[in-house]
């Protein structure tokens, strides 16, 4: 039996999302639901993902990197579900979490908020003043979660997408002492807050293609880190479009770059 070629892209195409769908339901099934009342009386949903045989309130002197994943647009509501719908199955193959032991936390923004207030067709915008509410409710979060699990200060990483990218390039501007590393995917922020995160390993990646968020806002951003004198990685795809995450979170070399990094408690 043959098959034309466009019965074998269809084919593979097929498989390819039978095997997205695969990982998320086996990272829904290995994320625990939860929800955080806040200091406001408002409830955070959020996902929430431990190192395999790890003891909550268990005395250790192991200490565990800890994930921030900040979802899309797409996946806001209140379903507490639909955050794991891009990335965060990476964190639970069993491979991952056997040579990369972590917390995962994976916020669910409400629909409607964002986790940064500002209009994503811009080509640029100046860091709010405060943060947005959903945002102070996971840095709320982040502080309770430290006292009460195995977490290591000197190993919090910030990642996030579209949205969740302008996200992550928000919270390493506005508490730049506290992440080891960050990973802005298709995402933006505000060039004038260069100086404040040049030493933090960054990695940054979007395609070229992208017509949802401009491709000039990481190319901006990267470009004032380096006039500041910081060193960020850069990965562009030629061609792709705002899906830049599934690219980006399949880089053989992003978890151990990421799990390598520590954060300078001296500065």
């Amino acid at each position: 039996m043959s098959f034309s070629p466009l019965q074998l892209v269809i084919g593979m195409a097929v498989m390819f999302s039978a095997l997205v769908l695969t990982r998320n339901l086996q990272a829904d099934e290995q994320y625990e639901a939860r929800k955080f009342r806040a200091k406001d009386e408002i409830e955070l949903n959020y996902r929430w993902l431990q190192p395999k045989g790890y003891v909550p309130g268990e005395k250790s002197d192991t200490k565990y990197p800890l994930v921030i994943f900040l979802h899309g647009a797409g996946e806001r509501g209140d379903d507490n579900a639909a955050q794991l719908r891009h990335c965060t199955s990476r964190f639970s193959e069993a491979d991952v979490r056997e040579k990369f032991p972590c917390f995962v936390m994976a916020p669910q923004c409400p629909t409607g908020k964002r986790w940064v207030e500002v209009d994503w067709s811009k080509g640029q915008h100046d860091m709010p003043e405060t943060p947005s509410e959903p945002m102070a409710r996971v840095l709320e979060l982040l502080d309770q979660l430290i006292k009460t699990h195995a977490i290591d200060v000197d190993r919090i990483y910030v990642m996030g997408l579209s949205m969740g990218g302008y996200g992550t390039w928000d919270l390493l501007a506005r508490h730049p002492e506290r992440f080891a590393a960050g990973v802005p995917i298709c995402g933006g922020g505000d060039e004038k807050q260069a100086a404040k995160i040049k030493d933090i390993p960054i990695w940054v990646f979007h395609g070229d293609a992208d017509t949802a968020v401009k491709v000039e806002r990481s190319r901006n951003m990267v470009d004032a880190i380096k006039e500041a004198g910081g060193k960020p990685k850069y990965t562009e795809y030629p061609g792709v479009g705002h899906n830049s995450w599934t690219p980006a979170i399949n880089e053989p070399e992003i978890l151990p770059w990421l799990f390598s990094k520590k954060r300078d408690a001296a500065k």
